[in-house]
């Protein structure tokens, strides 16, 4: 049974960093794709990152470019989000998924990713 499980959402000061962590198990960790999406109140969830099992990564929100990155330690079998430079805008639940499609291209939307965590939350305050 695929389990994803993120941790590392905290309150932070806006300018600051973040690095989320999203730990699975019950699965092939090597060969799914994966993906960080978010959910502020009252919005959408939304794609942000993916990382493909190639390890090749593919932005979803141009929101985020150049600000947050997504990474992958198989052996660990643990999927990273690490954030700089946050805004009160980047506030929300982070969420972590998965699916065992290869690939990134194309998949900003939740419902074609299969599997997900509970989410953590980010808060950007002064």
């Amino acid at each position: 049974q695929v389990q994803l499980v993120e941790s590392g959402g905290d309150l932070v000061q806006p300018g600051g960093s973040l690095r989320l962590s999203c730990s699975a198990s019950g699965f092939s960790f090597e060969y799914y794709s994966f993906a960080w999406f978010r959910q502020a109140p009252g919005k959408e969830r939304e794609g942000l990152l993916c990382i493909a099992v190639t390890g090749a990564t593919d932005y979803y929100s141009d929101s985020v470019k150049g600000r947050f990155t997504i990474s992958r330690d198989n052996g660990k079998k643990t999927v990273f989000l690490q954030m700089k430079n946050l805004t009160p805008e980047d506030a929300a639940v982070y969420y972590c998924a998965a699916d065992s499609t290869s690939g990134c291209l194309n998949r900003w939307r939740a419902s074609q990713w299969l599997s997900w965590g509970q989410g953590t939350p980010v808060s950007v305050s002064s």
